[in-house]
């Protein structure tokens, strides 16, 4: 049986902190990543939004060209890849997808169907892509995707540790990914009715 999967990229696919040292140089911080409890970021730094953005203007190829991808990411992406079908669906701006797709390329992870947003909200992709399950990593996506009928798998992040609700369950890496969906991969086979 394949299903059909929707895989984040920032936070899921890459480290959940890789903004965090530019970010700390170009506002003369020094946030650590276990300070990091909310996804807005310039919470975080405690910077009005518009600055924030100014320093994404100026940096975002340098932060997405320069992210680390998380502990086996590339090795379970491609274990899904032969078995599901996949999209990656992104809140990244269009304009970011040469530098995204070179990302992806580089760090020899599966090219499949790329979806970038521009914004948070997912519940319609994923609805036109009639996922079964999707991984993320920020907390609201996560809600609103459960609420509209949707399997998740929340990456844990020290921004997102905040009560579940059904529907959600927390992954701390890609092997706990991949062992989730082979566990709700054998429940819908034993709930699909048996073909003589």
């Amino acid at each position: 049986m394949s299903l059909n999967l929707c895989i984040d990229i920032d936070g899921t696919i890459t480290e959940a902190y890789y903004w965090l040292d530019a970010a700390n140089r170009y506002f003369n911080s020094s946030i650590q990543p276990y300070q990091v409890k909310e996804y807005d970021i310039h919470h975080v730094l405690d910077v009005s939004r518009e600055d924030y953005q100014e320093f994404y203007r100026l940096h975002w190829q340098e932060l997405h060209g320069n992210a680390k991808p998380r502990k086996y990411a590339e090795l379970v992406l491609w274990k899904l890849f032969m078995q599901h079908n996949i999209s990656y669906v992104t809140a990244r701006e269009p304009v970011t997808r040469d530098t995204t797709v070179q990302w992806l390329r580089r760090h020899g992870m599966p090219e499949m169907d790329l979806h970038m947003l521009g914004s948070h909200y997912k519940v319609d992709k994923a609805k036109e892509l009639d996922c079964d399950i999707f991984v993320e990593d920020r907390y609201e996506n996560a809600v609103e995707l459960a609420l509209s009928g949707f399997q998740v798998l929340l990456m844990d992040c020290s921004y997102n540790r905040k009560p579940l609700i059904p529907g959600i369950t927390r992954v701390t890496n890609w092997l706990d990914v991949h062992e989730e969906i082979e566990t709700i991969k054998l429940k819908k086979q034993k709930l699909a009715p048996q073909i003589a």
